[in-house]
């Protein structure tokens, strides 16, 4: 699922933006940059998620496996 959406969110950045169709020069790169930056960010939150995530069921699994476990 994270790898959808990393892929998904990625996919956004190719093509210039609505919001830059009508810019021209200096300021079509710059919007063009910024909206790059944007989705780095957002693919950056989303990997950052993924790795909170795994973190959690990690622990989760270490705390099962320990309550179950013979003594």
């Amino acid at each position: 699922m994270f790898l959808i959406w990393v892929i998904t969110g990625a996919s956004t950045a190719s093509g210039t933006p609505e919001d830059c169709r009508s810019l021209t020069g200096d300021d079509l790169k710059l919007c063009e940059d910024a909206s790059e930056v944007g989705t780095t960010i957002g693919v950056g939150l989303i990997i950052g998620l993924w790795a909170a995530v795994d973190v959690i069921l990690g622990f989760t699994y270490v705390v099962y496996r320990l309550a179950n476990r013979r003594t």
